[in-house]
């Protein structure tokens, strides 16, 4: 096949959501995700860390809203945000800047990283660029942001998507675990 005509696609969309699935994928992420910021609310007035980071909205979207892909399961969820932690700070703390250069390098080495540990959760990209690019107060946590607000957070959102998403007949959550 010629390299221009793949890229016209050439397979079927899945098929629609029913209102159903929609309104349990929008509770589900909505109660996770406020959840989680309430916590942030109570933990960061304790400790100036925060809980939640911009990439768990993401892996909202796979754990309430494709609760099926491989990519939503446990290990990917967990082990995709904290590879892809150790790996944004550790390339914050190797080549600082310039960020573009910085940024690029942690999101490219996180998806070889996360591809090699079989957990490619594709908010981990996020998550390892938020490391390199999300300022002073991303960057004075330094290895501790691979345990909060990344693994903790990771955590919490797990629990909440094995919670919730079991409770109708027909969703189950996860399909496997490890």
């Amino acid at each position: 096949m010629n390299y221009f005509t793949k890229m016209r696609g050439g397979g079927t969309r899945p098929p629609r959501a029913s209102a159903k699935e929609i309104a349990l994928s929008w509770l589900g992420a909505f109660l996770a995700i406020a959840a989680i910021g309430l916590l942030d609310r109570l933990v960061v007035d304790e400790t100036a860390t925060a809980l939640l980071v911009s990439s768990f909205g993401a892996s909202a979207v796979l754990a309430f809203g494709a609760i099926r892909s491989p990519l939503a399961q446990p290990r990917n969820l967990i082990g995709g945000h904290i590879v892809s932690a150790f790996v944004g700070v550790s390339v914050a703390h190797l080549l600082p800047t310039p960020l573009w250069l910085s940024g690029a390098i942690a999101v490219a080495t996180a998806i070889a990283c996360m591809h090699a540990s079989q957990t490619l959760h594709p908010p981990g990209g996020a998550t390892a660029l938020t490391a390199v690019i999300g300022g002073e107060s991303v960057r004075q946590l330094g290895y501790s942001y691979i345990l909060l607000p990344c693994g903790i957070g990771a955590l919490l959102l797990l629990a909440f998507a094995v919670a919730f998403n079991n409770i109708p007949a027909k969703r189950q959550y996860p399909l496997y675990w490890w």
